[in-house]
């Protein structure tokens, strides 16, 4: 199978990395069983970067790998460790690359040295516990997942930046005319649809340099489809004047160079777009006594209907000059008057699920559907396998007000909810204002195992109370075991503890023949 060497169009596979995880950790040591939350944040995920590069000039590297994506974010570790930042994947495309989604919307067109879109944004890093912590949630046993980076499938279209465009017939002469002017070497021969792909050369007309695109192979009907001129069109829509290359001298019966400028003329008003472009006409083939003859008939009528015209050889080089000096013209003076293009740098931002950070709530067959920037990003990064980071989310929710607004609209405990986009969509029942996760939280996503007192710690401070009305030879231990038995007499049991440890109530240092 022959490789191709010219590609303008093709379609490619984008993913971006994916953020890495947060990490659950307590630091750890001697003497400290529990020294604090001290997991680190997961590392965004690369970007997939389009840049504009001016030695490339064909799609040809994605014509054959289709599917390309950047890397993942690392994980955080404990010791307040954050993963590694996930590389930017920077794809090069050649000048005049227009992006696009498959149904045709145009995302971004890149011209100049230099451009360059984010096409696909790396996914958020979580967050360790260390950052989830606060007053209220001293110790989180949980930390948030990285974020999917985006997907997003497009068409790079090639639309090669020259300033004059040939049109003509095929086997006009526009490749020999190129090779006249420049110092390209396109391949030449005496049969039509010589010329495959667009060929571009460099020309040097006094004091302008300017580029020089032909259209291979446009012929009558090529806007249905036929020949291939329709399929390379798009090289000349950026070109700030159009030249004509018509032959004089064709063997073709019914054919003559007015007719065959009124076709191109035709072809070119179907394809649309080019309707401002400068016009210059090149009669060719001067050189053959007939074309010559056909030249000079034709050349009056077509200035008559406001064309420069120029009779011209592209074998012998006659006219060929006066041609170049007309095109640098119009390419300076169309340079004069286009504004200055910087190099830019494109983020390109899809518009969230209702247009803002806020959310949108909705009635549907299948339940309460809730949009937006926020809550989708924060269901994508819980671990649901962990109550309390399940906890933690409800809080968020609930703090943004979407049970407030569900219940409002008329949601009832049991409904179905829906957030996120129907064909990914995550579904809790509805059930306000509960608490939700391990057993000992309190508010929903607080962890109050340093919030709570031990049972201990009252009766400590009951049996203190007491000392002061003990009897003269009574000691704390007896104080103790009065209230044990006035407990014991009420039908609560005594509570378990070891003797002489942290939880023992009846020791203290003033009593006599205590020791720890």
């Amino acid at each position: 199978m022959a490789v191709p060497t010219f590609v303008d169009e093709v379609t490619l596979h984008i993913s971006a990395g994916r953020g890495g995880h947060g990490v659950a950790s307590v630091h750890r040591e001697k003497f400290k069983p529990l020294g604090g939350p001290d997991g680190g944040n997961g590392g965004p995920g690369g970007s997939v970067i389009l840049r504009v590069d001016p030695d490339v000039t064909t799609l040809i590297d994605y014509h054959h790998s289709k599917k390309r994506a950047a890397e993942n974010g690392g994980h955080g570790a404990g010791a307040h460790r954050n993963g590694a930042h996930g590389a930017d994947l920077v794809l090069p495309v050649p000048d005049g690359t227009v992006v696009k989604t498959r149904s045709g919307e145009v995302l971004a067109d890149l011209v100049g040295p230099g451009t360059e879109i984010v096409i696909a944004q790396g996914g958020r890093g979580g967050l360790g516990n260390a950052a989830l912590a606060s007053a209220k949630r001293k110790a989180p046993g949980f930390a948030l997942l990285g974020e999917p980076g985006e997907e997003i499938e497009i068409v790079l279209e090639l639309k090669v930046v020259a300033d004059i465009g040939l049109v003509g017939y095929p086997s006009a002469g526009k490749s020999s005319l190129i090779a006249a002017i420049s110092r390209a070497r396109p391949k030449i021969a005496d049969y039509p649809f010589t010329t495959l792909v667009p060929n571009l050369g460099v020309v040097k007309a006094g004091d302008t340099t300017f580029t020089v695109a032909d259209v291979p192979g446009l012929i009558e009907g090529a806007s249905e489809g036929r020949g291939l001129g329709h399929d390379f069109l798009r090289h000349i829509e950026r070109c700030a004047a159009l030249l004509h290359v018509v032959d004089t001298a064709t063997i073709e019966p019914g054919r003559n160079p007015v007719d065959d400028l009124e076709v191109m003329e035709r072809e070119l008003a179907r394809y649309g777009g080019l309707e401002d472009r400068e016009r210059l006409v090149a009669l060719n083939k001067v050189d053959v006594p007939d074309g010559r003859d056909i030249a000079e008939m034709t050349a009056d009528d077509l200035r008559a209907r406001g064309y420069r015209v120029f009779l011209i050889s592209a074998a012998s080089g006659e006219g060929i000059r006066e041609l170049t000096f007309a095109m640098a013209e119009l390419v300076a003076q169309a340079r004069a008057d286009k504004e200055v293009v910087e190099a830019t740098r494109i983020v390109l931002r899809p518009p969230s699920a209702d247009g803002g950070d806020d959310f949108t709530v909705t009635r549907e067959t299948d339940g309460w559907r809730v949009r937006g920037t926020k809550p989708e990003r924060w269901v994508r990064q819980t671990d649901f396998s962990n109550d309390e980071a399940v906890g933690y989310l409800a809080d968020r929710l609930n703090r943004m007000g979407v049970e407030i607004r569900l219940v409002k609209m008329g949601a009832v405990e049991g409904d179905t909810v829906l957030i996120g986009h129907p064909d990914n969509s995550v579904v809790f029942d509805f059930k306000p204002g509960i608490e939700a996760g391990a057993e000992m939280l309190g508010r929903r996503g607080e962890d109050q195992r340093f919030e709570e007192k031990r049972p201990a710690h009252g009766r400590r401070r009951d049996i203190q109370e007491h000392m002061e009305d003990r009897g003269e030879n009574e000691t704390r231990a007896d104080v103790a075991r009065r209230l044990d038995k006035a407990a014991n007499s009420s039908g609560v049991g005594p509570m378990s503890y070891e003797i002489g440890s942290a939880e023992d109530p009846d020791w203290a240092e003033d009593d006599p023949g205590t020791a720890r």
